[in-house]
């Protein structure tokens, strides 16, 4: 069992992630829920329910600064909940080993996509 003061750093550090990257809090929820006891697609849906309040929580500071393209927003959000859905339903259909490898290459392309830019 985690302490409280655990899970308060895992929160904050999810919340400066999402806010900088834009629903990366995942990329520490996921892990920590996982050692927590979770397996993987509960971890998974629960990051999303966290990320859910997280994200609303950063998109309205963004859009209080500004700092977002709401028509262009407007045109990713069907095709965006579309995918969510269709994510949502594999995940059901897939092992929590190849749910883990899946997360694991998506987080190295990703990582080495920023690097080398």
């Amino acid at each position: 069992m985690r302490s409280g003061l655990h899970y308060l750093i895992t929160g904050i550090s999810s919340g400066i992630a999402n806010g900088l990257f834009g629903s990366g809090g995942g990329l520490i929820s996921v892990p920590f829920l996982e050692k927590s006891g979770l397996d993987a697609k509960s971890a998974h849906g629960t990051s999303i329910g966290i990320t859910l309040v997280l994200s609303i929580a950063s998109a309205v500071i963004y859009l209080l600064k500004g700092s977002v393209d709401i028509s262009l927003a407007l045109k990713l959000i069907p095709g965006g909940l579309a995918g969510a859905a269709a994510g949502a339903i594999l995940m059901k259909k897939i092992s929590n080993s190849l749910l883990k490898k899946i997360f694991a290459i998506f987080l190295i392309i990703s990582g080495l996509k920023l690097f080398l830019r």
